[in-house]
């Protein structure tokens, strides 16, 4: 990162935190790693990009939102497989015992680290020998793997149940898939989406906002039936190009709907969210120019995801994956229902109603209810699933118990069935959003310096749509009437629901105005001595400090 960014940064990050946006979280106690504090013009637009993010997707009419425990059972993220497999590779600096992610260290060397073994990542520490973040030294330990979720216990003394803060909102609308079925009338595609806070205990925060430990989320999961074919109206983005870093096509740009069609992006379900996506980052003020979306190479992606492409934003820290949009299979849904035996599906019905002959083994039971008791129902299903060529007796696992089933249990069960439909497990797609990370980028690309007689002025040129205070109200002397007439229009701003106004009296009017720039009001008002007369008052537009006089009935 060069001197200049550095400074800009250095400049940056203490306007944010003196105007109350980003903070460091318990300065006063020393601070904490990767925890900060949203201040309060930074809770303000926080809320704005939720509620805007909300809004972008539960508009498609389908879409339900729903809210989550943070704190989840053992038994839920082992059986997503977050328990065995959420991990990121760390090595010890030998000299000064400092922790690093083995990733990061060669991201300068490497153009996806990201994607490497623990053999691979140790080849290359050994090769590279990056310098130590904390001392500069270059010896390092083998690699190993590290669960990022804290842990915690669910419940008091011997009662008590292993649990963990959720590294991911996802695992909520998963195990809500039958409230949610039921609640869209058993009619596939839907979704859910769920705003909150994810937990990872990082191993090396860095980067201010881009690496927390809690940090604030945004996902949709989108369920979908694999067999029917899905139509979007991509119509509203034929004028537009995307920038796509392909697996096999290299950097491109394209229309969605081309590269849907072409097959670059695989599922229209994923074509059509990446574009959803880009609206969703210009209307909370990203730069469109800094907006691309990454293929994952089939190596680097999860073994059940068809593809998956990153939404990464250009800023201060270089090209920063800031959304995840993926196509799940059916992995999420069939892991739970294995794990816990309930029934996590939908049903298909067929176009014209199927016959099969069904020739096989059923229990008698008569002889084998009395012999198996609470589990025959069990094993009655489990011997309807063995092959017609079976020799009993047999050996079945039920419920982790051994049972054996003798030939005297079990008799021929020979019909014909008509079959209007089948159960399946839907698929999903799931666009994930770090709230944080695009905050962050929102920030940086508003920022900006000029000079002003002299003197560095800076503005946040913040989208209307996630400012913190819509309107500043200044009355030019708090004498004479027009400090009870600016109080007056201020209270009637912020009588209207989802604005939000601020009366500033104190300092020159300059200073007011250039207060009110630096954190992004887009309208100031001000009251003078006219305004007493004809009840004019005089509007100020932040970017381009343009005044017009209006009449105060007409703001």
């Amino acid at each position: 990162m060069s001197n200049e960014v550095n400074s800009r940064l250095e400049r940056m990050s203490g306007m944010l935190k003196r105007r109350g946006f980003i903070l460091p979280a318990f300065e006063i106690h020393g601070g904490a790693k990767g925890l900060y504090d949203f201040g309060p013009n930074g809770g303000r637009l926080k809320n704005r990009v939720n509620q805007l993010w909300l809004e972008h997707w539960t508009s498609l009419g389908n879409i339900v939102e729903i809210s989550s425990p943070t704190i989840t059972p053992y038994e839920v993220l082992e059986a997503s497989g977050h328990v065995g497999e959420f991990s990121d590779f760390m090595t010890t600096c030998l000299s000064c015992q400092e922790v690093s992610r083995a990733d990061t260290l060669l991201e300068q060397d490497h153009p996806n680290p990201d994607s490497l073994s623990s053999n691979e990542l140790d080849t290359l520490l050994e090769k590279i020998q990056p310098p130590c973040p904390s001392c500069s030294t270059s010896e390092w330990s083998k690699v190993v793997a590290q669960n990022l979720m804290f842990n915690t216990t669910i419940g008091a003394g011997n009662s008590g149940r292993p649990g963990f803060l959720r590294p991911e909102t996802a695992q909520g609308m998963f195990t809500s898939f039958t409230s949610l079925y039921r609640h869209f009338r058993e009619k596939l595609p839907f979704g859910a989406v769920q705003v909150g806070k994810g937990y990872r205990n990082e191993i090396s925060p860095r980067q201010g906002m881009i690496r927390l430990r809690e940090f604030n989320m945004a996902e949709l999961e989108y369920f979908i039936d694999p067999e029917t074919d899905i139509t979007h109206d991509f119509g509203q983005w034929d004028k537009l190009s995307f920038e796509l870093l392909s697996e096999d096509n290299g950097r491109i740009k394209m229309t969605i709907r081309e590269a849907v069609s072409k097959g670059i992006v695989r599922h229209p379900t994923v074509g059509y969210f990446m574009a959803m996506t880009h609206d969703f980052l210009v209307a909370v003020g990203i730069n469109a120019d800094k907006i691309r979306f990454r293929q994952h190479e089939s190596k680097e992606m999860a073994h059940y995801a068809t593809d998956c492409w990153d939404a990464e934003i250009e800023g201060s820290y270089g090209w920063i994956e800031c959304v995840g949009i993926a196509h799940r299979g059916c992995y999420d849904l069939e892991s739970h229902e294995k794990y816990t035996g309930k029934t996590l599906r939908a049903r298909r019905e067929f176009t014209i109603p199927q016959e099969i002959v069904i020739d096989g083994w059923t229990i008698d039971g008569s002889i084998a209810g009395p012999a198996f008791r609470s589990l025959a129902g069990k094993v009655k299903t489990a011997v309807e699933q063995l092959p017609l060529a079976t020799d009993f007796p047999i050996s079945l696992n039920i419920d982790e118990q051994i049972v054996s089933v003798e030939s005297t249990h079990v008799k021929r069960l020979q019909k014909t069935e008509t079959l209007t439909g089948e159960w399946f497990i839907p698929h999903v797609v799931e666009p994930a959003f770090g709230i944080d990370r695009i905050i962050w980028h929102v920030l940086d690309h508003a920022y900006t310096e000029t000079t002003k007689q002299e003197d560095s002025y800076t503005m946040m040129k913040l989208s209307p749509n996630v400012v913190p205070i819509d309107y500043c109200v200044f009355p030019l002397f708090e004498k004479d009437g027009m400090g009870e007439l600016a109080k007056t229009v201020n209270h009637k701003f912020n009588s209207k629901r989802g604005i939000v106004s601020s009366y500033d009296s104190s300092g020159s009017i300059g200073r007011r105005y250039a207060r009110a720039d630096e954190i992004g009001v887009p309208i100031c008002v001000t009251i003078d001595h006219q305004s007493l007369e004809d009840n004019t008052v005089t509007v100020r537009e932040r970017n381009t400090g343009t005044q017009t006089r209006v009449h105060i009935d007409e703001l």
